[in-house]
């Protein structure tokens, strides 16, 4: 059983930045893909980023590319979604995801455990 659990959600004008981070516990992180979902007021949860388990892998829904960073660390158990020049439609509940052995995906049912999930507000 891993735990995930996000950190780093908050309130932020447009332009601005926040970091989001995910501690993980419980298992082998380095044998997972990690993955950041989000779910707006209303809208289906989308798939935002991933990241293979050797990190050398990384993919984003086009909305983001270039904006936002993910990045791990296997020696602290760790997955940030660095997060730039945020507007308003990134406003979302965010949700870090563990695939046991994955390469990285963008299908949610392909992730085996999931954190609570953070809020993020972008406001106008």
């Amino acid at each position: 059983q891993v735990l995930l659990v996000e950190s780093g959600g908050g309130l932020v004008q447009t332009g601005g930045s926040l970091r989001l981070s995910c501690a993980a516990s419980g298992g082998i992180f380095s044998r997972y893909a990690m993955g950041w979902f989000r779910q707006a007021p209303g809208k289906e949860r989308e798939f935002v980023a991933t990241i293979s388990w050797t990190g050398a892998n990384t993919d984003y829904i086009a909305s983001v590319k270039g904006r936002f960073i993910i990045s791990r660390d296997n020696a602290k158990n760790t997955v940030d979604l660095q997060m730039n020049s945020l507007k308003p439609e990134d406003t979302a509940v965010y949700y870090c995801a563990a695939d046991h052995w994955g390469l990285g995906s963008p299908r949610a049912y392909e992730y085996d455990y999931w954190g609570q999930g953070t809020q993020v507000t972008v406001s106008s």
